[in-house]
């Protein structure tokens, strides 16, 4: 059976490709089939060959799978764009990318004159415009025909620039060009994650589409013919509403949504029917283990992690059942051949932290920086992902964490995590980031920056009570030696924090009381 939106859409046309759970939009398989072919002869008309790079710069909407599919059959590079972004930003990943166009919405007209000034040249087609550049006109002028030389196309995600500027993640050339061909990913999330094959799953998307894992799951989901329900915006409730409103039987998160939905109101929690779902999957951050602990007692032995990265050179996967043998684990290896290196570069024995390495045949570059490549491999041609963590007895590795994020204060290393995945379980916390800010005598200082639930908690009363209540879990020189309140924290929808703006401006207030 061929796996893939042109096989359903000549099968199954009628079928929901895609459902906005907010606006109840929909698209079927056929729809988007033709709308794909549409944006393929589109993409040819504007003289796009293979491997020509086009940005997208949108907000969760349906028209994303339009080019998504495009672009996946006429062989070009999509680019997508986070949308936390300022102007600066955005132009570097247009220029370092070579994208020859950009399709974004009136939703970024406070970046876009900016984008303009800086890319004179880059032709712009705005969804929902009605104008001159407007993306549905453009569109609606092009055949529905296949176009004649389809070929698979790719994504090249940047990477969140959390500790400098964003890099484009090349991704190896795919082994067989026809867009219809069976992919990797697509094994991991039926043998992997128990995705079904027959067309009948629900999946719910509540993350940004710009972002790896949201993009690659809802890929996944509509190359096995299910639907796909897009939230426009995260929100605890909503997402449990939507749950019961469309019988979603599967799911993908991050940490920091599972928080949002454990500081809710018990009676919300309860009162939506979510006995649909069947898998839940999350990643993109270590889970604190007493928060992965009530989710699976609130939603059963459905809650599945994974550990990968953008770069899609490894995955390790852990089932409810073995993590509750195992807590704390992000699983065994599912994909590419696992490897723990200490700093010269020699294999640790079990139980000891070091660099986690994936060996695989198809490994990715990093778009104009041959130097942050080779920086990522080890001498045997293995990649890494910038992580930390052991692997136990039984196989099973555990994440630390980031190698950048590491604080050494007074000559020791501390690993944020550990403070954060504390502090987010205290029931006055919504989200915390830790950092290390620089300190005349002990080079780095400990400092968490809080969010609380409620602002007026916010004060010196509330900082005691944070470092009574990590006091027992928490060794003297790892408790903060500054708490910073505010009122949220610079955290992507996906679930990434952006630490680097964070120790940025501490170090700027250090430069002027220097």
């Amino acid at each position: 059976m061929t796996m893939h939106p042109i096989a359903h859409a000549a099968n199954r046309p009628d079928h929901p490709a895609v459902i906005m759970a907010g606006s109840g939009a929909q698209m079927t398989y056929g729809e988007m089939d033709k709308a794909a072919n549409r944006f393929a002869q589109l993409l040819r008309a504007h003289g796009f060959a293979p491997d020509d790079a086009f940005a997208v710069l949108l907000e969760n909407r349906i028209e994303f799978f339009t080019l998504v599919w495009g672009s996946q059959r006429a062989g070009t590079l999509l680019v997508p764009i986070s949308t936390r972004l300022t102007a600066p930003e955005i132009s570097y990943i247009l220029k370092d990318s070579g994208s020859k166009l950009l399709i974004t919405s009136h939703a970024f007209d406070h970046v876009l004159p900016d984008i303009r000034g800086e890319c004179p040249d880059l032709p712009v087609l705005l969804v929902g415009d009605g104008g001159a550049e407007d993306f549905d006109a453009a569109l609606a002028g092009q055949s529905d025909e296949p176009i004649p030389d389809q070929r698979a196309g790719a994504t090249m995600l940047y990477s969140s620039g959390t500790t400098g500027r964003p890099k484009g993640i090349r991704p190896a050339p795919p082994e067989d060009p026809d867009p219809q061909a069976m992919i990797p990913f697509l094994g991991l999330a039926t043998m992997g994650a128990g995705m079904p094959t027959d067309g009948s799953m629900i999946y719910l998307s509540p993350a940004p589409l710009y972002h790896a894992a949201p993009l690659a799951w809802c890929s996944a989901a509509q190359r096995l013919g299910g639907t796909l329900v897009v939230m426009e915006k995260f929100e605890p409730e909503t997402a449990l509403a939507a749950i019961e409103k469309y019988k979603i039987t599967d799911s993908q998160w991050v940490p920091t949504h599972f928080v949002r939905f454990l500081k809710l109101d018990p009676a919300i929690r309860t009162k939506y029917d979510l006995s649909s779902h069947r898998r839940a999957l999350h990643a993109a951050a270590p889970c604190p283990v007493p928060i992965k602990r009530e989710m699976i007692e609130w939603w059963g032995p459905i809650v599945n992690e994974y550990y990968a990265g953008s770069e899609g050179i490894g995955m390790t996967m852990i089932g409810a059942t073995d993590w509750l043998v195992h807590p704390g684990s992000v699983g065994k290896v599912i994909y590419g051949q696992l490897h723990v290196c200490g700093p010269d570069g020699e294999e640790v024995p079990a139980g000891t932290d070091g660099l986690i390495y994936f060996e695989n045949v198809l490994l990715p570059t990093y778009h104009n920086d041959p130097e942050k490549t080779a920086e990522a491999m080890h001498p045997k041609g293995w990649m890494t992902l910038g992580d930390i963590g052991h692997v136990d007895e039984d196989g099973y590795l555990f994440l630390t964490d980031r190698k950048s994020h590491m604080i050494i204060s007074g000559g020791v290393n501390i690993y944020p995590q550990e403070i954060e995945n504390l502090l987010v379980t205290h029931d006055k916390v919504m989200d915390a980031a830790v950092i290390g800010a620089p300190d005349p005598d002990l080079g780095e200082k400990v400092v968490a920056v809080v969010q609380p639930l409620d602002m007026t908690d916010a004060g010196d009363a509330f900082e005691e009570e944070l470092r009574d209540f990590l006091a027992p879990n928490l060794a003297r020189i790892k408790m903060p030696k500054l708490f910073d309140f505010r009122p949220d924290l610079p955290r992507e929808a996906n679930g990434k924090l952006y630490k680097r703006e964070l120790r940025d401006e501490y170090a700027a207030k250090a430069q002027e009381n220097a």
